[in-house]
């Protein structure tokens, strides 16, 4: 029999019985709840999802991203109760306080909480995010172990953290070194930054001071200065973390931390690289939500989304996605191998290295010392019979010519290349060394992406550009008949940036008969885009102004990480 919320979702057309389903299906296999799946394959936003939950419990939905709450009733309900089920408490009315939660169903925390409390308790719903928020904004400095008072510990004490004595810590066991400062100093660094959303923390030694800055949405945000006399109590602490050697102070290294925070799992790649300053660490987060998005997360338009929702089922052929650094080519064929990730199909990846685990997935770290390249690698999983290869990068032409090969014995490969739009990609691959012949029979289909910020969903509001910004993307007076212009102003929810959350910006080129026989004869990259635009593709910057008329994001994003194309 159909619970309320289900039925609630069919009824007001927030999702559709076969949406449904395939929710359902998911959340049972994966031990979630519905509504997060719901939101998580991009079905529904996730207002309108919280929205359904609290009318088919009949409770209140609460913003607590605005809601001030008296720190008296914060008193209430300790600290570790509050992380530990996700709940924070909002009022007391009469006998009974009113507690927000994200999971209305869970009865047993409802009863455990009612005896701890020994009172009546009476739910809201709030989102997961926000609650966990206002624990951090609430909490987070009520015992005084702030990140900031951390830090004035540290520089108003003048105890000698120097790397013998943090490694003669690293001899005791783990309980007795939890509490020494710059255990906690470095497990503040880590958990700040995953709350805050960072992809990257980077601690950076310079002459006097050292800098703690985070990689959040694709920006550096700068954070702290601790003294320079605390890098090598960091350092040490780092090393110990990621199983390094804390001895070596001359050569690069990387390791691996893994760790829990706000009850999720994370990975952290380490990068220890020696400066004229001394070391420098760079600690890549990990999170393994970010690679369960599917396909119409993206961020692709209806006409790209089911063109590459239908190459991604062909048996054989290439297909590359193209962009610099950081322009979520990951994500993307992650993205794609979930899709494609079924009892039936065999995938296997080569990969330097393994950032994010797949379940179902046969993956294979490439290791170079031991003369474990792509190339060999690709040889070997040849045999393996596998109906979908993911090669890490095409880096060299003996890599990019097995692919080939991969994709001509009847494979569906897929690679990435480092070119600036998708017509760039054939012509590289040709300046590798690879037969024009083989390029224009394999490759089926290249994606160029940059990721944009979004505007923040909090905080945007209607906005007037420039009109030099109107112009410079070329935006014909019909297309502003119908645009939505809106901008962040900056809050809470976005770090005051106006900005939460990115967003690929594509163009996608399949290719044709005409660009087929362009690449047979090594046509330059200007004619082969001429061609692409031809036969209907998109070219990125327009999709991203596209994204700027419907209030996605803004003309700065755009401009900040493509151009207009010349005629």
């Amino acid at each position: 029999m159909p619970d309320p919320f289900s039925n609630i979702l069919i009824s007001e057309g927030i999702v559709s019985a076969e949406q449904l389903a395939e929710a359902l299906q998911l959340a049972r296999s994966s031990g979630k709840k519905l509504h997060d799946e719901v939101v998580r394959l991009g079905y529904a936003p996730g207002d309108k999802v919280m929205k359904a939950l609290a009318k088919a419990f009949r409770i209140k939905l609460v913003d607590l991203s605005t809601l001030e709450v008296d720190p008296s009733i914060v008193g209430l309900l300790p600290e570790s109760v509050a992380r530990e089920n996700t709940i924070f408490p909002l009022a007391e009315e009469g006998s009974s306080l009113r507690v927000a939660t994200c999971d209305p169903s869970d009865i047993d925390t409802q009863e455990k909480l009612r005896f701890i409390l020994n009172r009546e308790v009476e739910l809201a719903l709030a989102p997961r995010e926000q609650i966990v928020e206002a624990i951090n904004r609430y909490y987070g400095t009520s015992d005084g172990e702030s990140a900031d008072s951390m830090l004035q510990e540290f520089t108003d004490t003048a105890i000698d953290f120097t790397e013998t004595a943090v490694e003669q810590a690293a001899n005791q066991s783990q309980e007795e070194t939890s509490d020494a400062p710059v255990v906690k100093l470095v497990n503040l660094i880590i958990t700040e930054a995953v709350a805050l959303r960072a992809s990257d923390i980077h601690i950076e030694p310079f002459e006097d001071r050292v800098r703690i800055r985070y990689r959040i949405d694709g920006r550096l945000v700068e954070r702290d200065n601790p003294p320079r006399r605390l890098l090598g109590a960091i350092l040490s602490r780092i090393k110990i973390l990621s199983k390094l050697d804390i001895a070596e102070r001359r050569r690069p290294q990387d390791g691996r931390i893994k760790l829990t925070a706000d009850g999720k799992d994370y990975d952290l790649r380490v990068s220890v690289m020696p400066t004229n300053h001394g070391q420098t660490v760079v600690m890549r987060i990990l999170d393994k939500d970010n690679i369960r998005v599917g396909i119409r997360q993206l961020g692709l338009s209806e006409g790209d989304f089911r063109q590459f929702k239908n190459l991604i089922r062909r048996p054989n052929g290439i297909i590359l996605v193209t962009g610099p650094t950081g322009s979520g080519k990951t994500t993307t064929l992650y993205a794609s191998l979930n899709e494609l990730n079924r009892p039936d199909t065999k995938i296997i990846t080569a990969e330097d290295p393994v950032e994010y685990y797949l379940a179902g997935i046969n993956q294979v770290e490439v290791k170079h010392q031991i003369g474990l390249d792509f190339a060999r690698v690709i040889r070997s999983m040849l045999r393996q019979a596998p109906n979908v290869i993911l090669v890490g990068e095409m880096r060299d032409t003996e890599t990019a010519q097995m692919g080939i090969q991969a994709s001509l014995t009847g494979h569906l490969v897929f690679s990435t290349l480092h070119t600036n739009d998708a017509p760039g990609a054939i012509t590289r691959m040709i300046d590798m060394g690879v037969p024009a012949y083989l390029v224009a029979s394999s490759v089926i289909a290249v994606m160029a992406q940059r990721l944009v910020r979004v505007n923040c969903t909090k905080c945007k509001q209607p906005f007037q550009p420039l009109d030099t910004q109107i112009e410079a993307a070329g935006v014909t007076p019909e297309m502003l008949k119908g645009a939505t212009f809106m901008k962040g102003r900056g809050c809470a929810h976005c770090q005051k940036s106006g900005y939460k959350g990115r967003l690929g910006i594509f163009e996608l080129m399949v290719m044709n008969s005409k660009i087929r026989e362009l690449a047979f004869q090594g046509a330059p990259t200007n004619e082969i885009r001429r061609a692409a635009v031809g036969s209907g593709m998109n070219v990125m910057f327009n999709d991203g102004v596209q994204k700027v008329l419907r209030g996605i994001t803004s003309f700065d994003e755009v401009f900040r990480v493509s151009k207009r194309m010349e005629e």
